[in-house]
């Protein structure tokens, strides 16, 4: 008997997801979906990337650490839009292989640099960097203090960050949320506000917007085009995985509309010297 994906642990998953999202079939779902084409696996569209790399205030000459940037996206798309220079992190290292080969593909490789490390505990000295981006990582990550700590540490004094994660709305039913917890990332739900966070791990909260609207628009338009292109995606992934996959994008749809998940972007100035 085939075991599916869905039946390993949540890194596997992660990590087979990472190996298949350069598939051709992948890279149109995701043109159509995000306007991208970086085998991303966040829901990071380009008028959120662009509204990102505003916050963010990148330029020539400043330093940008990517976390959990995968193969690249949107951290080659600010290096590129800019000519800031980018650091990109990940934990598995498979995502970073195609995001070498990106950088050398778009001639950014002297502005682009790799590094294979743990969101918690980077590896860079103190006041490193001008800016901190990562895109729907804190949902995927148990320790998201450890995180957002290790990231201040790393940002000089009023440097930025800016991120997007996804949550469980507060004073929702405890079955509502187990509903919610089924469709999400491993570690969407959190007892403390991202706000609150912030302010314990050395950021000042500058701005707070709520993207569940595009995050539900474009939930339909994947379940939409993953509908459409059933034929490749159930070659590729085979048949008992891929309707597995469609039963969760559709679950997913249906919970946003109930409102019991959200999607937002935080941007925040690191407080003190650094």
């Amino acid at each position: 008997m085939t075991t599916s994906i869905y039946d390993q642990p949540p890194m596997e998953r992660f990590k087979r997801e990472r190996a298949l999202a350069h598939a051709p079939v992948r890279l149109e779902i995701e043109r159509l979906v995000c306007g991208s084409d970086y085998g991303g696996t966040s829901w990071t569209t380009v008028d959120e990337a662009d509204r990102v790399l505003e916050l963010l205030e990148l330029a020539p000459g400043k330093r940008l650490l990517d976390v959990g940037a995968g193969s690249g996206w949107p951290g080659l798309y600010f290096a590129n839009a800019t000519g800031c220079e980018v650091v990109l992190t990940d934990i598995p290292f498979h995502g970073l292989v195609f995001a070498v080969e990106r950088a050398a593909a778009d001639d950014l490789s002297d502005i682009c640099s790799f590094s294979v490390a743990d969101a918690a505990a980077l590896p860079f000295g103190t006041g490193a960097f001008d800016a901190v981006s990562h895109s729907d990582v804190l949902c995927c990550l148990e320790p998201k203090l450890a995180a957002l700590r290790s990231s201040r540490r790393v940002v000089r004094g009023g440097g930025r960050t800016a991120f997007t994660m996804i949550s469980i709305p507060p004073g929702i039913s405890a079955a509502d949320r187990e509903e919610a917890v089924a469709v999400s990332p491993p570690f969407t739900h959190t007892d403390e506000t991202y706000p609150a966070m912030l302010a314990a791990t050395g950021w000042r909260a500058t701005d707070h917007i709520d993207l569940t609207d595009v995050f539900l628009d474009s939930s339909r338009r994947m379940q939409r085009e993953e509908e459409a292109h059933a034929d490749e995606l159930t070659e590729m992934y085979g048949a008992k995985d891929f309707a597995e996959r469609l039963r969760r994008r559709r679950a997913r749809v249906d919970i946003l509309e109930r409102g019991l998940l959200r999607r937002e972007l935080f941007a925040a100035t690191a407080s003190g010297d650094g």
